[in-house]
Parts: structure tokens; C-alpha cells; sequence
């Protein structure tokens, strides 16, 4: 029987980091369908499935950047881990920033892994493939 594919919810509101971020799970074999959204305020809407976003799936993985407008990483990580609903979704943080305070702060709002993005695309590809094929392959996910 065919495993469905992982749906990943990307929550970045850099262009170039979405491409990225594209295009390295595009060259994994690991068959994953992508949803993006540009900030926190949007995020919420897709995991509540409010509108826009009334048919938007739910994810089995969350790629979060902490730096965003309207609502950053950091509310939409204590949103998430704060509802009953959501807080399952493991939610990975990937982020430009590599302070200290925010990676305490991520693992205090519980999140599951907190990565800094290189700036090598090569580095940042193989990054974001080893995130995919950990929680696509290596880790049970609830469906």
C-alpha cells in the first residue's frame, strides 16, 4: 500500500527561503506535498482551517521561520503548542537566527527541533532534505 504524502506547512515569509526550500524537497525521493504560507497570521488560518483556507489539509510537519510580519514564529509556535488540536504537529524552526534566546525560547514554546539556516545553498539543501527524510521516514507521524 502507497504511504500518502507528508504534507508540510512552510511558514516564511522570504521568497528565496520558499524556493529553497522548494526545490530541496523536490530532489528528495521522499514524496511530500508543500503548502506555504508568508506569515503567522496566515499559518493560524491554514492550521484552523479558516478562510482562505477551509479545505487547506492538516500538516504532519511544520517549517517555521521566527522573523515575520503581522504575527512572528515565536506567537504562532505558542499558538500551536498551546492548542489541543494542533500541538501534535512537530514543528521544526528554521531560521536565520542562531541567539541563544531564541533557540531557549523555541524549545520553551516546545518546539521540536530548532535549525539555523546556512547560507551555502548546498549546506541549506541538504538541511532541509535530512528534516524531510527524519520526519518522513525515520519518525511515526499521527495521520
Amino acid at each position: 500500500m502507497p504511504t500518502p504524502p507528508l504534507e508540510v506547512l512552510v511558514v516564511d515569509d522570504d521568497a528565496g527561503d520558499v524556493l529553497m526550500i522548494e526545490e530541496a524537497l523536490e530532489a528528495n525521493e521522499i514524496d511530500s506535498r508543500l503548502h506555504v504560507v508568508s506569515d503567522g497570521v496566515e499559518a493560524i488560518a491554514f492550521l484552523r482551517r479558516q478562510e482562505p483556507h477551509t479545505d487547506a489539509p492538516r500538516p504532519q510537519l511544520i517549517l517555521l521561520d521566527l522573523n515575520m510580519p503581522r504575527m512572528d514564529g515565536r506567537e504562532v509556535l505558542a499558538e500551536v503548542k498551546g492548542d489541543e488540536e494542533l500541538r501534535s504537529i512537530p514543528v521544526v524552526v528554521l531560521t536565520t537566527s542562531a541567539l541563544d534566546e531564541d533557540v531557549l525560547r523555541s524549545y520553551q514554546l516546545r518546539a521540536n527541533a530548532f535549525v539555523t539556516k546556512p547560507v551555502d545553498l548546498d549546506q541549506f539543501t541538504a538541511i532541509v532534505q535530512q528534516i524531510e527524510t527524519f520526519y518522513g521516514r525515520t519518525v511515526r507521524l499521527p495521520r
